[in-house]
């Protein structure tokens, strides 16, 4: 008798119970700041920027990958791997580039949501109360598996920007002879660059996926499977944006070096393309995944690194009466995020602004990663010979280059 089949399906049942962090942490890291910046990005410079896209998609596996090693081998969280390797000044120095990183990301995914409320005419403040009751409440009511599937739920409402791209018709011919024209002395271009890579690698993603993996409670065994769904999700998420880039080139076509300034103007792109109604629905429905995704990772992230280098160890699986630290964090940076997108801040800059200074951070985000894939893993999979070198190399020109692109476009 053939037992194959039997064991095939075991197979693929744990295939499937493994997936999700690295799909979650992906079409977060599609977010309101992603589809902001690309948006700006297609209408500033055409499809200049375009070929970058496809360029981070290795870049953000190798680095993803490494949380996903440091997380199944070590069982330990981002943070408190640094606490422990290079002390409480090194996590210090570690959770305040989070803190920092991940309060942008949340101000810039309310932001949008607003600013998608605001083009069916519901006030800002209205929209953030309800934004931010529903995602505590769905917090506190579930554990991590059910905030992970309403996760991936919301993010699929994102494949709709691959719709738009199909449907823009952009001129291939064009295309193919913008990517070859990049304008690397002008330091607009410049900053957008800094700000693309900033909306990509980003401190919150590492610390989340690593928190993430250990809540689920995924061992050293799901490793090939992990690393199979942060593939996944690092080609996904480029693929989203480079689509987002592609409409809005495609929409602004002709009207020369374009700034974009709010929401209803990135919309536009997706009018032009679908109709006034349809276009704008899709926009609303698109955006608001990716920001609510990234809404509940931001925040779930900086209460779990807070958390790990604060030795208070605590998950969605408690309740909160038995985790008051973590869900106080996750609330607190929920409100205050809400009450200062209700200020009147402006989106569009304080995006891109956000991913520039992400891409200053590179050089610790990847610094870090670095060395403790080099120095904590177990010998099997510790980062070591040629692939350690090609790293080495390749994060160092990536932290070098984020650096240059920020501060010489920021000057500019």
């Amino acid at each position: 008798m053939n037992h194959s089949h039997p064991l095939s399906l075991s197979r693929l049942k744990h295939l499937a119970a493994a997936l999700g962090p690295g799909l979650v942490v992906m079409l977060a890291d599609t977010d309101a700041g992603s589809v902001i910046t690309a948006s700006q990005s297609g209408a500033q410079w055409g499809y200049r920027l375009l070929l970058l896209q496809f360029l981070i998609i290795p870049l953000l596996f190798v680095a993803q990958e490494l949380t996903v090693r440091l997380a199944l081998c070590t069982g330990k969280g981002y943070g408190e791997l640094i606490l422990q390797r290079f002390g409480s000044a090194a996590a210090r120095l570690a959770t305040a580039t989070l803190v920092v990183s991940c309060f942008g990301a949340l101000v810039t995914q309310m932001s949008g949501l607003a600013g998608v409320g605001q083009l069916f005419g519901v006030p800002v403040w209205q929209t953030i109360a309800v934004l931010a009751l529903l995602i505590f409440a769905m917090v506190c009511t579930g554990s991590y598996q059910s905030v992970e599937r309403v996760a991936i739920c919301l993010g699929v409402f994102e494949l709709a920007f691959l719709v738009v791209a199909w449907r823009a018709n952009p001129d291939y011919g064009q295309l193919v002879g913008q990517l070859h024209h990049m304008p690397l002395g002008n330091r607009d271009y410049l900053y957008l660059l800094a700000a693309n890579l900033g909306t990509s690698i980003m401190p919150w993603t590492v610390f989340y996926q690593q928190s993430a993996l250990i809540d689920k409670g995924l061992e050293q065994a799901d490793l090939r499977a992990a690393r199979l769904d942060t593939l996944i999700g690092a080609v996904l998420c480029q693929v989203v944006t480079a689509a987002v880039l592609v409409a809005a080139a495609a929409a602004f076509e002709g009207r020369g070096s374009m700034a974009l300034d709010n929401i209803p103007q990135i919309a536009e792109a997706f009018t032009a393309v679908l109709g006034p109604h349809t276009g704008r629905l899709l926009f609303a429905v698109a955006l608001s995944g990716g920001a609510l995704v990234a809404t509940i990772v931001v925040c779930l992230t900086t209460a779990w690194a807070l958390g790990e280098v604060s030795g208070k160890h605590h998950s969605l699986e408690n309740h909160p009466r038995e985790a008051p630290w973590f869900y106080t964090a996750f609330g607190l940076i929920l409100a205050a995020g809400g009450m200062l997108v209700s200020s009147g801040i402006n989106l569009v800059r304080l995006s891109i602004a956000t991913g520039v200074v992400n891409a200053l951070l590179l050089p610790v985000v990847l610094g870090f990663l670095y060395w403790l894939a080099h120095r904590e893993l177990p010998e099997e999979h510790r980062l070591k010979g040629w692939y350690g070198a090609a790293v080495a190399t390749v994060f160092t020109l990536t932290a070098g280059i984020g650096l240059y692109s920020g501060i010489a476009g920021a000057l500019g």
